[in-house]
């Protein structure tokens, strides 16, 4: 039997009303693979493969620089999906 190990990061945003309509947010974020999600997180992305630390720390990097100068605050969180 094969198993295929797959990897889902969730994201979760707190806007401001000084920061950027939440519109532009969510474009921001699908531009760089999340989809708008429902339940416990706002956003889910999900890897192609299994990826190191070193690629999550590369992708919160990403994350950041999409939500740069937006005015909200983000928490990540990276499961294995078995």
């Amino acid at each position: 039997m094969t198993y295929v190990i797959s990897m889902r990061t969730y994201l979760s945003v707190m806007f401001s009303s000084d920061g950027a309509r939440p519109s532009d947010v969510v474009e921001r974020l699908q531009m760089i693979g999340f989809r708008p999600t429902t339940g416990n997180y706002d956003f889910i992305y999900e890897w192609d493969r299994h990826a190191t630390v070193e690629d999550s720390i590369y992708f919160a990097d990403k994350v950041h620089e999409a939500l740069d100068g937006l005015g909200v605050l983000f928490r990540l969180e990276t499961e294995i999906m078995e």
